[in-house]
């Protein structure tokens, strides 16, 4: 496995520390191939140190250097110190630091700061690879035992930041390695994803009241349909007047109806002589004689 380590030189050129196998903690006798890269170009780099001895370059008295890679066949106890690239023209990279012990548990860890959100995996491992029980303790304090010795972080956050050791009952704990994480960087600016505001859509297209002054937007109607709008809009302007005239002409049917009605019933009462004359004709017998 392979791990990079990207790091921003003084120019502002990056470089990536290469590290393999990809861990923080090694047991005494293993190897480890370390090496610089700068946009798969190796040129111009060298990996240096800072142990508990000196601060010097590789394969000055350890390490060889290949011409790619510094390469160490047996790591001690000595070895473990800060370890990072440099290069004359564009400086120094960030470190990151190893750890070589001569118990029989190590911890195995992300070399790199892991990405907030991410998935971290660590294992407690002893020099024969076993999946024996082990405790995970993160500063000072147990997390939890698992049974096959590996512990899984899932989506870290800047709070899963801190030293992790791990103790396997009857081997021994592990050294302490701290595991940073860092901040996901942005791919998209906030306001891209934000809603268009609603003030695009004319507040008239919305409007109950403006439903003629609406219909200005919209493509015209077809031949029928506009045939039949302008047919309602007749009826709705000739329906009034033509109620009014039938009321009008109903209301004045029912008084010439109504005058013809009281005249017939009204009579003038006979005068005294009419009277008379009819009583006489009543009293008159006709008289026959052969």
């Amino acid at each position: 496995l392979i791990s990079l380590l990207s790091c921003s030189t003084n120019q502002g050129l990056t470089g990536h520390l290469t590290v393999s196998p990809s861990r923080s903690q090694f047991f005494e006798g293993d190897p480890v191939s370390l090496s610089c890269e700068e946009d798969n170009n190796s040129a111009g780099w060298t990996v240096r140190r800072n142990t508990i001895r000196l601060e010097s370059e590789c394969g000055d008295e350890w390490g060889i250097y290949d011409g790619y890679s510094c390469n160490i066949s047996m790591l001690f106890s000595s070895d473990s110190g800060v370890y990072w690239c440099e290069t004359r023209e564009h400086g120094d990279s960030e470190s990151i630091k190893l750890t070589v012990t001569g118990g029989s548990v190590i911890l195995q860890s992300p070399v790199l700061p892991v990405m907030e959100g991410d998935d971290v995996t660590l294992s407690c491992q002893t020099k024969t690879p076993s999946n024996l029980p082990a405790a995970f303790i993160k500063d000072g304090s147990l997390i939890r035992t698992e049974p096959a010795g590996h512990m899984t972080l899932h989506h870290v956050t800047s709070s899963d930041e801190g030293l992790y050791k791990c103790n396997i009952r009857g081997h021994g704990e592990s050294p302490s390695s701290w595991i940073s994480v860092s901040e996901k960087p942005q791919t998209m600016a906030p306001h891209t994803l934000q809603t268009p505001p609603t003030t695009v859509i004319p507040p008239t297209t919305v409007a109950p009241p403006l439903i003629l002054t609406t219909a200005t937007y919209l493509a015209p109607p077809p031949a029928a349909a506009a045939f039949q709008y302008r047919l309602v809009c007749h009826l709705v302007v000739f329906c009034p007047y033509f109620m009014s005239t039938v009321l009008m002409l109903s209301l004045y049917q029912r008084n010439a109806t109504g005058s013809k009605q009281a005249a017939s019933m009204v009579m003038t009462p006979p005068t005294h002589e009419e009277q008379g004359l009819d009583d006489d004709y009543d009293d008159v017998t006709t008289e026959h004689n052969f």
